[in-house]
């Protein structure tokens, strides 16, 4: 080749000069393939690294929602005296401030029963009372001892005649 880079022009057509020339083409041609090929695959290393990068932060990013979501249940259900779920899912209620029902105290044998309220659906305004008028309002109302039955179906009765007759 050195030999061949002195007078170019007397050894263009030199058969051994064409050869040299055609072997260096070659060789540069299989350096830049292998080249180009480390190039690729830095590049495809750093996008594998950049694509678990990404990952990552999305992975952290959802664990973080997670946990937010999480401490957020759990300031709701404190509220209410409740811990939030483990991983049993199961609910444990905290001793403290926890909703409770109120049992009323046993009647002594011999006292008079509670009343008992009727679970009947009803219509729609049909055990309503009468809208007072202000003279009615104004006058005080009687004793319980002298309203009248305290029977929940008579007094269903007598809101029906009331309404019939169109009197208050």
């Amino acid at each position: 080749m050195v030999r061949c880079s002195q007078d170019r022009a007397k050894t263009k057509y030199d058969p051994e000069c064409v050869n040299a020339r055609q072997a260096v083409s070659r060789i540069q041609a299989k350096e830049e393939a292998e080249a180009k090929a480390a190039f690729e695959a830095r590049s495809e290393s750093k996008r594998a690294a950049l694509r678990r990068t990404q990952a990552a932060a999305a992975e952290a990013r959802r664990r973080a929602e997670e946990a937010r979501r999480q401490r957020e249940e759990a300031e709701y259900l404190a509220q209410f005296g409740v811990l939030p779920p483990t991983d049993a899912r199961e609910t444990q209620p905290e001793q403290g401030n926890l909703p409770t029902a109120v049992v009323p105290p046993a009647q002594p044998e011999g006292a008079a029963a509670a009343p008992v309220y009727d679970a009947a659906p009803q219509r729609q305004f049909e055990n309503v009372a009468p809208a007072q008028t202000e003279v009615e309002a104004a006058t005080p109302t009687q004793p319980e001892e002298e309203a009248g039955p305290t029977d929940l179906g008579s007094i269903r009765d007598e809101l029906r005649r009331r309404n019939e007759d169109g009197g208050y």
